[in-house]
């Protein structure tokens, strides 16, 4: 595979995974300022049957850029690999398993103190990811601009 195709599966598997941790967020609060009991247990069971293409795309980012910067574990690479790794230990110790509860204690109509806290665990992990694969994002931004700028200097 050329190196501009994983790329672009990087590319784009980034801002898929980005994408999708802010609609799951900004769906979760929006439901749970603004809808019923029913219309939170559909968002919640839609977030639990989308978390298959979010770890999908969490892997697809993770293995491309493995290979695409292998041998440079050092400075924002090594920064970037350090957040990718925090953010996939996040996802499947605390967001798969919370999206699991909530769908579940959603479905059956229990709504109470235990809910309202994992929910509020499960915006911050939600959060915590948004904003490490944000900077990743950014800093693989910031990695192309450099790169184009010292090619066309020399």
């Amino acid at each position: 595979m050329t190196k501009l195709i994983m790329k672009r599966i990087h590319k784009t598997a980034a801002v898929t995974a980005f994408l999708l941790i802010v609609s799951f967020f900004t769906s979760s609060v929006v439901v749970d300022v603004f809808g019923s009991h029913a219309d939170i247990a559909a968002v919640k069971q839609t977030i639990l049957y989308s978390v298959g293409a979010l770890m999908l795309a969490m892997m697809a980012t993770g293995i491309s850029g493995a290979k695409l910067y292998k041998g440079k574990l050092s400075g924002v690479f090594l920064v970037k690999q350090k957040r990718m790794k925090m953010a996939a230990a996040n996802g499947l110790l605390i967001l798969l398993p919370a999206a699991v509860v909530l769908a579940n204690w959603s479905a059956v109509g229990q709504f109470d103190s235990w809910y309202w806290a994992l929910q509020g665990i499960e915006l911050l992990a939600g959060a915590t990811n948004a904003t490490l694969l944000g900077l990743n994002i950014r800093d693989g931004v910031r990695l192309g601009r450099k790169k184009k700028l010292s090619s066309s200097i020399n």
